[in-house]
C-alpha cells in the first residue's frame, strides 16, 4: 500500500467558538472495540505514531523537569511507545533522550479497554486509567493541580463538549501547566468527502453527511481562552497519504476506528454508490502518474498554559520607550 507522507504547514487565527454536539459516543467505543480486536489494526497506526513522534518533538523545546503527564485519550500508547522505542533517526533519538528524562511518570486514559491494554508499559512509569474522556469522572482525572503537563493526539474530534472538555483539564493541571494537543481539522478528508457526495448524488439524486464534522481550526484558539489557558499558539500541519484505491483507504478508517458516528445517521453506503465512488475519487484526486488517491489529513496543533502569576505579561499601552515609526 502507497503510503507516502508529505507535510505542510501553516499558522491559524482565531475567531467564534463553535460547540458540536453530534457524536454519538456509545458508537463511537463499539467501533474503536471492534477495531482494536482486529489483529490488522496494528497496521494502521501510522497517523498516531508520526503525530507521537511530532508530540515529543515539540515536547522537547519545554524547559521542565519531574513532570506528571496526562496523555488523554491515548489509543494505545503510541506517544509512550516513542519514547521507549529505540531508533535509528539522530533527530529522532535526540529528542527522546530530551523528553524521556523530564518525565516523571504517565497517566494514559482512554475509554477503549482493548485499546489501552494493547501495550505493556512499566507500570513505575505509566498508569493505565480506562474512563471516558467527556465524562472526565475518574477520581485521578478529578484531582485538580495535579499535573504538570496534559497531551491529547487524535481524540478530541469525537468530543461533543469540547469548551468543557479543556475547563477540565485546565483544571487538573497545576499552575502554569502545559496543554498540548492535536485534533484533525476541517477539510480532512475533503476528497473523500466531496467524492462520496458526488457518488451519492449521482446514484441517490441527494446528499448525506457521511464523514463527520471537524472542528475549524480559528475557533480554538477561542475555546482554549474561555478554558483559560494563557499563552495560546495554534498552527495547521497536513499529512497526505497515498493509496491504492478508496477501498483501502476506507478500511484503513475502519481499523483505526475513525467511521463515521453522528447521533443521527444516514443511511449505510449502498453497492451501487461504493462502484460510483473509486471512478470519481480517481478522475477528481487520483495522480495520473502513480495511480496513488491522496487522502488529506489536517491536523490541528494547539498549546496552551494554565493562567500563573509568573507567566510573561503584555507591556501596558503607552509604555514603549521607542516609536515604531522612528524604526521604520
Amino acid at each position: 500500500m502507497l503510503r507516502q507522507i508529505r507535510t505542510f504547514c501553516r499558522s491559524a487565527g482565531t475567531k467564534q467558538d463553535t460547540k458540536f454536539n453530534v457524536f454519538d459516543r456509545k458508537v463511537k467505543l463499539l467501533q474503536r472495540t471492534r477495531a482494536a480486536n482486529d489483529e490488522e489494526s496494528l497496521q494502521v497506526e501510522y497517523l498516531r505514531d508520526e503525530i507521537a513522534r511530532r508530540t515529543v518533538h515539540r515536547l522537547s523545546f519545554i524547559k521542565r523537569e519531574g513532570m506528571n503527564l496526562l496523555d488523554f485519550g491515548c489509543g494505545s500508547g503510541n506517544f509512550v511507545k516513542t519514547l521507549l522505542t529505540p531508533t535509528e533517526d539522530e533527530l529522532m533519538k535526540d529528542n527522546i533522550n530530551n523528553v524521556r528524562p523530564k518525565l516523571k511518570h504517565v497517566y494514559m486514559v482512554d475509554s477503549c479497554l482493548p485499546l489501552l491494554e494493547r501495550n505493556s508499559f512499566d507500570d513505575s512509569f505509566v498508569t493505565k486509567i480506562n474512563a471516558d474522556e467527556e465524562e472526565y469522572s475518574h477520581e485521578i482525572l478529578q484531582r485538580k493541580d495535579f499535573f504538570d503537563c496534559a497531551i491529547s493526539n487524535l481524540s478530541l474530534h469525537w468530543i461533543n463538549n469540547l469548551p468543557g472538555t479543556f475547563k477540565n483539564i485546565n483544571n487538573s493541571l497545576k499552575e502554569d501547566g502545559l496543554f498540548m494537543g492535536s485534533m484533525f481539522a476541517t477539510d480532512t478528508l475533503f476528497e473523500l468527502r466531496t467524492s462520496l457526495q458526488l457518488a451519492e448524488m449521482e446514484r441517490r439524486g441527494g446528499i448525506s453527511p457521511r464523514i463527520s464534522p471537524f472542528v475549524d481550526s480559528s475557533d480554538l484558539g477561542n475555546l482554549l481562552q474561555k478554558a483559560n489557558f494563557n499563552l495560546v499558539t495554534v498552527d495547521v500541519e497536513e499529512i497526505i497519504v497515498n493509496y491504492p484505491d478508496v477501498w483501502c483507504l476506507m478500511r484503513d478508517l475502519q481499523l483505526m476506528g475513525e467511521s463515521n458516528a453522528i447521533a443521527n445517521p444516514p443511511g449505510p453506503i449502498t453497492k451501487d454508490m461504493l462502484i460510483a465512488l473509486d471512478p470519481i475519487y480517481r478522475s477528481l484526486h487520483g495522480d495520473e502518474k502513480t495511480g496513488a488517491l491522496p487522502a488529506t489529513f489536517r491536523i490541528v496543533f494547539m498549546i496552551g498554559w494554565k493562567k500563573s502569576d509568573n507567566q510573561p505579561k503584555p507591556l501596558e499601552r503607552g509604555s514603549a520607550q521607542m516609536s515604531l515609526k522612528d524604526v521604520l
